[in-house]
C-alpha cells in the first residue's frame, strides 16, 4: 500500500483546477429544483376539481 503522503499529494494535484465549479452546480440545481417546486404549488392551487 502506498504511503499516505503520496496518496494526498496525489489527491491535490488531481484537484488544483476544480475552483468553484462544484458550488455553481449545486446552486444551479437547487434552484431550478426549488423553481419546479415552486411553480408546481402555486399551479396546484389554481386547479379546478
Amino acid at each position: 500500500m502506498p504511503h499516505p503522503s503520496v496518496l494526498l499529494a496525489a489527491a491535490q494535484e488531481t484537484a488544483k483546477d476544480v475552483g468553484p465549479g462544484w458550488i455553481l452546480r449545486t446552486v444551479i440545481i437547487v434552484g431550478v429544483v426549488g423553481a419546479v417546486l415552486l411553480a408546481w404549488l402555486l399551479l396546484r392551487g389554481y386547479r379546478q376539481d
